[in-house]
């Protein structure tokens, strides 16, 4: 399953953050990352997760929940999406 996962940083964690994130380049266990971006000129970005233990998602969270605020939302492909919508509308 494919998860997107927003970060942002809480204020004033920037710096402890980006320290922790340069010693282990946050990596993900039990959980293959996709890719992760950063927007330009904010305190925030997204991961692409693929996973079929979500707690995998939940365990990196919190390893950096001091820092930041997480929300994660399971999505489709078009791909996967395209059939579920014919379905419907069928």
């Amino acid at each position: 399953m494919l998860y997107i996962q927003h970060w942002k940083f809480k204020t004033g964690y920037h710096e402890k953050a980006a320290r922790k994130f340069l010693s282990t380049q946050a990596p993900y266990p039990r959980a293959k990352m996709l890719g992760r971006y950063h927007g330009p000129g904010s305190l925030e970005g997204w991961i692409l997760v693929e996973t079929n233990d979500p707690t995998a998602l939940y365990e990196h969270a919190a390893d950096w929940g001091e820092f930041m605020e997480w929300s994660t939302t399971p999505v489709f492909t078009d791909e996967q999406a395209g059939p579920i919508i014919a379905n419907i509308y069928s």
